[in-house]
Parts: structure tokens; sequence; C-alpha cells
């Protein structure tokens, strides 16, 4: 399923099965906003790739909108570092650094900066990442972020994560790992970045829920199947398109920190909603 917000195409997994995750996390969010506050709710959703984040963001953006409460979403995918920033990672950090996704492939500066428009009041624009193309949008079809705005959705794989000890990173966990970072330098920097500015970035949550994949073997049937709907509406000159076999290896790129979150998330997170492999909530 497509919806469209401004002039970007948002994936999102049939609606009617996350509609139990939505009528769980509702309710924590309304009581959360019926509490004194001094500024907006922050409220972070993490869950593995392709398991519904945008779809129950977007949810319960409408819901709280129709009821006279101002929200909005944005996804950590929309502060990807452009094309060009990760080419030059790539050249001189780690040729794995060129693959969005992991910490230390965002500009969280830029994510900052909604934060800061949020607290001042003057309201400002959501950044939006174009998948199908690999590379930031342009400006012009970034959405609107109201300065009445009381509600705001950060949603991403890796929201809210914590780095791992040094020492769970010797050991490779699948072959993208032995075989290209074999003395393990790319996965350091990723751990590095996520224990850096993204910690500062997660503080601002004062909500945390976790969308709980049932184990990390299941994120492959859901990349495809999201990426089979992208193929279906990405516009001409679409150049990020994957295949199979491109996304069977995109997705190691995930497994360490998403088997992570799902290991040490469930303790601490404000709510965890916890996942069949066709995303109806167990």
């Amino acid at each position: 399923m497509l919806w469209l917000r401004g002039r970007r195409a948002v994936l999102t997994v049939d609606p009617t099965l996350l509609t139990g995750a939505f009528h769980r996390i509702e309710p924590a969010i309304r009581a959360a906003l019926a509490r004194p506050r001094v500024r907006p709710l922050v409220v972070g959703i993490c869950g593995s790739q392709a398991s519904g984040k945008s779809t129950v963001s977007a949810q319960l953006v409408a819901r709280f909108c129709e009821q006279g409460i101002q929200a909005a979403a944005l996804s950590l995918d929309d502060v990807y570092l452009t094309r060009a920033e990760r080419s030059t990672l790539a050249r001189t950090v780690h040729p794995l650094l060129q693959t969005r996704g992991v910490p230390g492939t965002h500009d969280i500066g830029l994510a900052h900066s909604v934060f800061e428009a949020l607290d001042s009041g003057q309201g400002g624009a959501l950044p939006r990442f174009d998948k199908a193309r690999d590379d930031r949008a342009p400006e012009a079809a970034w959405a609107v972020l109201r300065p009445d705005t009381q509600l705001l959705i950060l949603e991403g794989w890796c929201v809210g994560a914590l780095p791992q000890a040094a020492a769970a990173l010797i050991e490779p966990v699948n072959a993208l790992e032995e075989d290209e970072d074999a003395d393990g330098h790319w996965r350091r920097y990723v751990n590095a970045a996520l224990a850096g500015d993204y910690q500062r970035l997660f503080a601002r949550l004062d909500m945390l829920v976790l969308l709980a994949a049932p184990g990390f073997s299941v994120v492959r049937d859901w990349r495809i199947e999201q990426e089979q709907g992208l193929a279906r509406t990405a516009r001409a000159g679409a150049t990020a398109l994957m295949s199979v076999p491109q996304i069977e290896r995109f997705i190691l790129h995930y497994q360490r920190l998403t088997m992570h979150i799902l290991a040490e998330m469930p303790g601490r997170a404000d709510l965890v909603v916890r996942l069949a492999s066709d995303r109806s909530v167990l």
C-alpha cells in the first residue's frame, strides 16, 4: 500500500495488520499528552526494517490531528547523508559506509535542527529522503512542521538503540562482516557513531516504543515486500531499486544492531509491541 505525503511517496504495509499495534500505542501517547508539558511530546518508535513503523506513525499522526492535536512524524531514514557524502565516507573511512542505514550514515545535525525549531515554537521543515534515488529529496519536497505541533514521532530502525560493548564487536555476525570488515573497522566506526551524537538525539525522546519482530530471519521477506512496492510506484529515473540478492546483501548491514536491539531494548522500552511474522500483534 502507498500513501502520499506532500510530493513524497511513503511505503507502508497493510494497515489492518497493525491495528493491534496502533491500539496499544495510541492510549500510551494520549496519557503522556495529558500530563503538563513545557515543550512538545517526542515519541520514538523503533522497529526492524519494514516492520510497519511508518504505517503506525502515519496512523497515529492522522488520529491525533483529526482530534485537534497537531502531530507530525519524522523518520530517521529522512535524515540520511546524501549519496555524495556517503561516497566520501566510503573513500575515507570504509567502503561499507556507502550503503545507507547504519549509524554514521545519518545527518544528525539535520535531525537536531527539527527539534530546535519545534522547541522554539517557530516550526520549520521536515526533511525527506528519496529511497528510489538513494539521495536526499530536494527541499521543495520537504513537509512542513507547524509551529503549534504538540506531538512529534521519531521513527526508525535504530531509534533509541544503545551501542554494544567493545567485546561484542570482535566476532563477525554474518558473511558481510567476515568478508568485508575482517578487521572490524566498519563496525567499530558504526558503534562509535551510535555512542556519540545519536545518544544526544535519542535523549530528546519522552517515550520509547519498540515494534519487536519475532527475529531477524523475517526481515528478508518483509524487506523484499517493501522493495516490490517501491518498484511499482517509483518515478522515472529511479536508480536504487534492488533485486532479491541485493536486498539479501543490504539487510546484512543491519543484522548486528537489529539483533542487539531485539535482545536489549525490551528491558527498558516504555512499550513493547511484539509482532508475528505477518506483522500482526502477538
